[in-house]
C-alpha cells in the first residue's frame, strides 16, 4: 500500500519506518525542513534504540522517503495517519486539536482519489467526527473515511511494540475503512496480534483510559511506599505479592519519583477536562493527577532529610534526567521538579545523563552537566538516582565512595540493595523501603 504519515515526530517516525519495514511505501512529511534534512542524511531527531538502522535500510531499499511537500506526497496514497503533536491547551489542559485539523484539512485538499485518513495522535472523544466533518467539507467530491488507530508504543521500545503489540485499536464507522486497515496491518498476521475493531469515540476514548489506568497503578504503589516507609515494611515486597495476582499484574508497580513522559501527565489532564465537560466528572484519575505533581515536589525534600536537613551551598549529584531509560524525553521528567526545587533549597546541583543531556540543558538551564556520571558525582554531598539507566546498576561503587564528599546516596529507584549500600560504608535512602546507615 502506498502510505503518508502526517508528522515525523515521536510515534510519526517510529509508525512510518515500521509500516516501511511491513513492505509498504511510506513517505513521513514534515513541515520542519531542517529535520527532513536531518533524516534524509541519516540523523534522528530522537534517541530510540534501533530506529536509525530500521529507517536507513528502508530508505536505502526505496520505502521509505521524507518530505516537506505535504500535498505531492498525499496524491496517489491510499491511507494517510495523522501523526500530529496534541499538547495541552495553555489555561485550560484541553487538548489543542488545532494541527490535527489543519492537516486534515490539508489532505483532504490534495487527494486525488479515495483514501482513509486514520488519526494516530492521541485525542479526545468526539475528535474523529470533526476530522470527518472537516475533509468532507475540503472535498465533497471524493470518498474519504476517517478511522481512529491510537498508539500504543513504549518510549525505549517503541518498534518492538509496533512489530508485535498487544492489540491493534481501530475505530470506524463502515467496511470500507475497515479493509483499508486491515490492509495495512496484514503483514502481522502471523504474529497473530489482535484486531480491536470498534467505533471511532470508543478508539478514542480506549487510549485515553489505558493511559490513565496505567498512571493509576503508578501513583497507587508510590503512595504504598510512603506508608511503607512509615510502617517499616518494603514496597517492593508489596508489589511482588499483589502483582502476583493475575488480576492486577506486576506492570506499572514500580515505586519511584512520580511518572512523567510525553503521555501521562498530559493525557491524564486530558481525560479530566473531557469528563468535566460532560458532566461525569474522574474522581480517581483527578486525584491521580494532583497527586503526582505533589510527588516530584516531595522528592526533593526526601533529598534534603537525607543530606541533614539542609542543603544549602551543598553539592548534589543527580544520575538520570530523562523521564525513563532508553530515551531522550525530558517532557515532564520527575528531574525538573527535583533540580528546582533543590536549587531553591540553595544548593548546587550536578545532573548527567546518558542521552537526554542537550533537553535537559533546555529544560534546566541553572543545571551544570556533567560528562560522566563519575564526573557528576565528584565532590558532591550526595548521589541521587533519578532515573534507573542500566550503567548506574554497575558503578564502582569504590570509586564512588572515594568521589563523594560524603558517603549519601538517595535511590529514587531502589535499583541497589540496602544491605549492600551498608556494606559498603554509605548512608542509604530508597522508595517505600527502611533506609540503612553505614557500616563502616
Amino acid at each position: 500500500m502506498r502510505i503518508v504519515v502526517i508528522g515525523s515526530g515521536y510515534v510519526g517516525l517510529v509508525s512510518g519506518a515500521c509500516f516501511a519495514d511491513f513492505g509498504h511505501d511510506v513517505v513521513c512529511v514534515d513541515k520542519d525542513q531542517d529535520k527532513i534534512s536531518s533524516l534524509e542524511a541519516g540523523k534522528m531527531p530522537i534517541f530510540e534504540p534501533g530506529l536509525d538502522s530500521l529507517v536507513e535500510s528502508n530508505r536505502i531499499a526505496g520505502r521509505l522517503a521524507f518530505s516537506t511537500e505535504l500535498a505531492a506526497s498525499v496524491r496517489g496514497a491510499e491511507v494517510a495517519f495523522l501523526a500530529v503533536g496534541t499538547p495541552s491547551r495553555r489555561g485550560d489542559g484541553h487538548a489543542d486539536l488545532s494541527f490535527v485539523y489543519q492537516a486534515a484539512r490539508e489532505v483532504a485538499e490534495a487527494a486525488d482519489g479515495p483514501l482513509v485518513v486514520a488519526t494516530k495522535s492521541t485525542v479526545p472523544v468526539g475528535t474523529g467526527d470533526e476530522v470527518e466533518r472537516i475533509v468532507r467539507k475540503a472535498r465533497p467530491d471524493l470518498v474519504i473515511n476517517v478511522a481512529s488507530n491510537p498508539e500504543f508504543l513504549r518510549e525505549g521500545s517503541a518498534i518492538e511494540d509496533f512489530k508485535r503489540p498487544d492489540r491493534i485499536v481501530i475505530g470506524c464507522e463502515d467496511q470500507r475503512t475497515r479493509e483499508a486497515m486491515t490492509e495495512v496491518y496484514r503483514p502481522l498476521y502471523l504474529n497473530q496480534p489482535p484486531l480491536l475493531f470498534t467505533g471511532r469515540r470508543t478508539s478514542e476514548l480506549i487510549k485515553y483510559a489505558a493511559n490513565a489506568f496505567l498512571a493509576t497503578k503508578i501513583t497507587f504503589i508510590n503512595e504504598m511506599a510512603d506508608l511503607c516507609e512509615q510502617v517499616g515494611a518494603n514496597v517492593q515486597e508489596v508489589a511482588r505479592g499483589i502483582g502476583l495476582d493475575n488480576r492486577i499484574g506486576s506492570k506499572f508497580l514500580h515505586a519511584g519519583p512520580g511518572y512523567g513522559g510525553s503521555c501521562f501527565p498530559k493525557d491524564t489532564l486530558a481525560l479530566v477536562k473531557t469528563a468535566q465537560d460532560y458532566g461525569t466528572p474522574l474522581r480517581v484519575v483527578e486525584t491521580v493527577a494532583a497527586v503526582n505533581d505533589q510527588r516530584k515536589r516531595a522528592m526533593a525534600r526526601k533529598v534534603i532529610q537525607a543530606c541533614g536537613g539542609s542543603v544549602r551551598d551543598k553539592t548534589i549529584a543527580v544520575l538520570g534526567l530523562t523521564f525513563k531509560p532508553n530515551t531522550d524525553d525530558m517532557r515532564e521528567a520527575p528531574s525538573i521538579a527535583l533540580v528546582t526545587a533543590l536549587e531553591d533549597a540553595g544548593a548546587i546541583v550536578h545532573g548527567y545523563d546518558p542521552e537526554g543531556m542537550d533537553q535537559a540543558r533546555q529544560a534546566m538551564p541553572g543545571l551544570k552537566l556533567a560528562a560522566s556520571a563519575y564526573a557528576c558525582i565528584e565532590g558532591a554531598d550526595a548521589m541521587v538516582i533519578v532515573t534507573e539507566w542500566n550503567e548506574f546498576r554497575a558503578l564502582d561503587f569504590k570509586r564512588v565512595k572515594s568521589l563523594l564528599a560524603a558517603p549519601v546516596v538517595v535511590d529514587l529507584r531502589n535499583i541497589y540493595r540496602p544491605e549492600d549500600m551498608a556494606k559498603m560504608g554509605f548512608t542509604y535512602f530508597s522508595v517505600g523501603r527502611p533506609g540503612v546507615q553505614t557500616e563502616g
